[in-house]
């Protein structure tokens, strides 16, 4: 890639553009996760055929595979047999304690992307189940890759926050409750409820009692878009939910969220949000075809949105912090 010396912006090569078109990696990655054949290798050396024979897999298929595994540097290859490299160990076998659980998600995410043509001629994605209709494996998929991203996030979006004052918070379509349970983590007489759809929350309870917070954080089964919110809470957290939305919709959860905040509480919305050009930041802008291939009218939204739909509904002395892993806290006070 060189710079073009009056614009001063790179000039994309036919081998540039071949690096941004080329998928394949992605795709023998992504089909090995689905597979298991990290998992079935694990800690050995493995033939092909030994693979193959526990997958369930065409054997000529799978030492194909597993060659081009090689060559993108997730397996070594002496002789006839087979071994994950360091990296493929530590973050691709299934019950390491780093395993890369939401890849699955990314693994699922391949078929809404296919469509990313059609949806840009319809101007929407194209139809496909419900959450609720998509079965339990996708469903564990998502929530587990939300979970595994929210972990790390977390205690630092938190820490930014002051929770002088604060008792009940109330976790819409919080997930797997890894937000809930960092705010349950920073202040000892804080309680944190998670409020999503009832085959969310039942997974979310499996979270909440391996973290040993039972009691702690609760959960309440409803749909955001259609029920009402418990009340009494000093904070309702929207975290990465108004990107799923319409403007309309949104304008309509901020009013649920205000009815549900205690005098002088506090609406806090993190979301990837874009600035005013919506080229910045890349990942923001990237996401906002996520959002259309993947839901009805969802997007990434800019600060002045969001703003707004604050101000419609009430909320004053909204401010605006940047975290550390490109996503931005919105907060409005009641």
């Amino acid at each position: 890639m060189s710079e073009n010396k009056t614009s001063g912006q790179p000039i994309l090569s036919p081998g540039d553009i071949m690096g941004m078109a080329s998928f394949q990696r992605s795709r023998i990655l992504l089909t090995a996760y689905e597979l298991g054949l990290f998992t079935v290798i694990g800690d050995s050396h493995k033939t092909s055929v030994e693979v193959s024979n526990a997958l369930g897999t065409d054997r000529r298929a799978t030492d194909r595979l597993m060659n081009a595994l090689v060559a993108i540097g997730l397996l070594t290859k002496e002789d006839d047999t087979f071994t994950n490299t360091p990296g493929a160990a530590q973050f691709l076998v299934k019950g390491k304690p780093d395993y890369m659980s939401g890849l699955m998600h990314t693994a699922n995410l391949w078929e809404s992307w296919s469509t990313l043509t059609v949806a840009v001629r319809r101007g929407t994605s194209v139809p496909r189940p419900e959450v609720n209709d998509r079965g339990d494996g996708w469903l564990r998929a998502f929530i587990s890759a939300m979970h595994y991203r929210a972990t790390i996030q977390a205690p630092g979006s938190i820490a930014m926050l002051d929770l002088n004052g604060v008792k009940r918070v109330l976790d819409v379509g919080g997930g797997s409750g890894a937000y809930s349970m960092a705010f349950a983590r920073a202040k000892e007489d804080l309680t944190a409820v998670v409020f999503d759809l009832p085959n969310v929350v039942a997974l979310t309870q499996e979270f909440i009692e391996s973290e040993g917070l039972l009691g702690k954080v609760t959960t309440v089964a409803g749909d955001y878009n259609t029920d009402t919110f418990p009340g009494g809470f000093d904070i309702v957290y929207l975290s990465a939910i108004i990107h799923s939305n319409s403007p309309d919709e949104n304008n309509e959860l901020f009013r649920k969220c205000y009815d549900a905040l205690n005098p002088k509480g506090r609406l806090v919305v993190q979301d990837f949000i874009v600035d005013p050009s919506r080229t910045n930041p890349p990942f923001a802008a990237i996401f906002a075809l996520n959002m259309l291939v993947g839901t009805n009218a969802g997007d990434t939204f800019t600060e002045e949105e969001v703003r707004e739909w604050m101000h419609a509904v009430g909320l004053n002395d909204i401010i605006r912090e940047d975290t550390p892993f490109d996503t931005t806290l919105i907060i409005g006070s009641k």
